[in-house]
């Protein structure tokens, strides 16, 4: 009996080890190539720069800063998912470029050309929104800032409205609610059984990460974050999105619907809410911002 115990004990420090680490590290890392900002300038008759700042721990943060031919005086930061780049990003920095914004394209840490070896899914990324903004706000005082963000990119722009923020509204397509909540959704995906059953695997390799890599993985909530904001945030979900259930957002909305407002996309999965819902997409959004 005690045999088998300590069998199982083992078995389950290894299995939240292997998941932590892999949540934790990007193996793939897609990098943005200079051609896609050159074919996004020329389609929306924009002018595009690289852009560099260090993050509060040191880390090299990297982006593209696309300028409109006629600016409306505002600017997007847009965030992408985990395990993708800034090139995830193009198509709504597209729209907004068309509608007279310029367009910020970070790479998150862990991600792309940025530096980092480690992803935090808000954890320390929060910080580094904040260093992009304050980075605008030093070479274009007169921009106002909005930001959107996809998957991992909405739940940091969520985390980041928890401080002091320049942002005037935020945009978060297919956001989880907690990282602990979608811990447990990723586990039933994976094994097929109900997440709380996974508890001992999900809290020790929150313990593990935290031991390890100093990042707290039972802290993020974008929740809490949108609880405390007064800014006014516009949650997007597919209706049948299977990898961040729909709830989720429907969650983060009750946390705080004096400031929050969801529009759940019929038919759409995850993130690809503006090939389903089209126009309809850019005119939410684009009305958001402006109003």
């Amino acid at each position: 009996m005690r045999t088998v115990l300590v069998g199982a004990v083992l078995g389950i420090a290894v299995v939240s080890v292997e998941l932590a680490e892999g949540a934790l590290h990007i193996q793939d890392r897609p990098r943005a190539a200079a051609s896609v900002a050159d074919r996004l300038a020329r389609e929306t008759g924009s002018k595009w720069a690289p852009a560099r700042i260090p993050a509060e721990d040191g880390v090299a943060l990297s982006a593209w800063l696309l300028t409109p031919s006629r600016s409306n005086g505002a600017v997007a930061i847009l965030l992408h998912g985990v395990g993708d780049s800034r090139v995830e990003m193009a198509g709504r920095a597209g729209l907004l470029l068309r509608a007279g914004y310029a367009a910020l394209l970070p790479d998150s840490r862990g991600h792309g050309v940025s530096g980092g070896t480690t992803v935090g899914y808000g954890f320390r990324e929060a910080s580094d929104l904040r260093g992009w903004s304050d980075w605008l706000a030093q070479w274009h005082p007169e921009w106002r800032q909005y930001g959107l963000g996809l998957s991992m990119g909405g739940a940091v722009l969520l985390e980041s409205l928890a401080g002091p923020t320049r942002l005037r509204s935020a945009v978060a397509e297919g956001s989880f609610a907690t990282f602990e909540e979608i811990a447990y959704d990723r586990m039933h995906q994976r094994f097929s059984l109900p997440g709380p059953a996974f508890w001992p695997v999900v809290q020790l390799a929150f313990l593990y990460t935290r031991g390890r890599y100093g990042i707290d993985l039972g802290r993020i909530s974008p929740e809490d974050s949108l609880r405390a904001t007064r800014v006014p945030v516009l949650l997007i979900h597919g209706a049948r999105d299977n990898n961040v259930p729909p709830r989720h957002s429907m969650e983060l909305e009750a946390a705080n619907p004096r400031a929050a407002e969801l529009w759940l996309v019929p038919g759409a999965g995850h993130i690809d809410c503006p090939d389903v819902g089209g126009s309809e997409y850019q005119r939410r959004v684009l009305a958001w911002f402006e109003k």
